[in-house]
């Protein structure tokens, strides 16, 4: 992936991307790549939650729910105690971390 798409799909991912496990399958990223691009997209997913629960149309969480999966294929279990204290939670570059993960 050139580094202007791929900086694209670090701030937007749903615009280069149509499911979270497109990141999954992208053999040009390497696994650090995959795992930003999900975290940011997972953030951005933690921030639509909060907007349903303030009265935005809600979306019913699933690609929240698949962003997640596809983390844990990555790094296996999830430090959910690693979150900033917002409401859009988001998870934090050492919730991802796995001592025995290639990157």
């Amino acid at each position: 992936m050139d580094e202007k798409r791929l900086a694209k799909a670090i701030l937007d991912p749903p615009s280069i991307f149509d499911m979270p496990e497109d990141v999954l399958t992208d053999e040009s990223l390497t696994t650090s790549q995959r795992i930003e691009i999900l975290r940011r997209w997972e953030y951005d997913a933690c921030e639509v939650s909060v907007a349903e629960d303030e009265g935005m149309p809600a979306r019913n969480g699933e690609v929240l729910k698949q962003i997640l999966q596809a983390l844990h294929m990555l790094v296996g279990d999830i430090d959910t105690s690693e979150t900033p204290p917002t409401k859009q939670g988001g998870l934090s570059r050492e919730a991802l971390r796995r001592t025995n993960r290639k990157t």
